[in-house]
């Protein structure tokens, strides 16, 4: 499947109906691709008009800024509202929760206003729009799902339902954890703490978040975020017993199970 991007589309006349911003970790971490390619998969046979700005995306500028370093991030942050605004982009859709609320927040004080939506959100509104037709008994039916929130899709944006009715239509038992929504446990990688290691005398906090989704029995972790995904395969593979619990992206659980 060829991903168009923006300068291919511009130069045939067209104008799509999306922006995909697929992220550092969407575009280099071999992980993250796949979740990268399971959405695309899924605007592609949702019928969506989407495209990439392919090597001309750079990055948000969200790890920079939350390390302090804030002339880094206003140079990123310009030279992204630039080729945007270039284009003439209204719409954007990420699978990366930094990235969406950098573009929600933090980017229109710098002259970059957009409609940004989560995929989570997008998913679901495909699904309700019956756009996205999930098969029946699909692979996950009666499978026991837990979900993690990510900091910045919940408490930062307030977007918990969302991702939440995507996994119930998947026909499988979602289970929460103690902690979640407004209460949920970090996974330990906001605040570029996903580069460092952690402070001495303390538990990996991830081991601590995975340990939380363990306990519920889930066979599968839903995650809605690369920086989660990451921290929370790291977790479980900590506990050796448990290898066959699966850390997934709720991209990838829905293109599993696409007609």
């Amino acid at each position: 499947m060829h991903v168009p991007s923006m300068a291919e589309m511009m130069a045939n006349g067209q104008n799509p109906e999306i922006l995909f911003w697929v992220g550092c970790s969407g575009s280099f971490d071999q992980r993250a691709q796949k979740i990268t390619k399971a959405f695309a998969t899924i605007l592609h046979k949702a019928g969506i008009s989407f495209a990439i700005l392919g090597k001309e995306e750079l990055c948000t500028g969200d790890p920079a800024r939350r390390a302090g370093n804030e002339f880094m991030f206003q140079m990123m942050a310009y030279q992204n509202i630039q080729i945007l605004n270039g284009y003439g982009i209204k719409k954007i859709v990420t699978t990366c929760p930094h990235c969406f609320n950098i573009f929600k927040n933090e980017y229109p004080v710098l002259g970059g206003t957009y409609e940004v939506i989560h995929h989570t959100t997008l998913l679901q509104q495909l699904i309700d729009e019956g756009k996205i037709r999930l098969k029946e008994g699909g692979a996950f039916k009666g499978k026991r799902i837990t979900f993690h929130d990510s900091c910045y899709l919940g408490r930062a944006n307030d977007i918990y339902e969302a991702p939440r009715k995507v996994l119930e239509t998947l026909d499988a038992e979602l289970v929460e954890m103690k902690r979640c929504r407004s209460k949920g446990l970090c996974c330990g990688a906001g605040g570029a703490q996903m580069f460092k290691e952690e402070e001495k005398g303390t538990e990996r906090i991830n081991f601590e978040r995975a340990n939380e989704a363990l306990e519920t029995g889930s066979t599968i972790i839903a995650a809605a975020c690369p920086f989660c995904n990451t921290m929370l395969t790291d977790g479980v593979k900590n506990k050796e017993k448990e290898n066959d619990v699966q850390v997934l992206d709720v991209a990838e659980l829905v293109a599993q199970s696409m007609e």
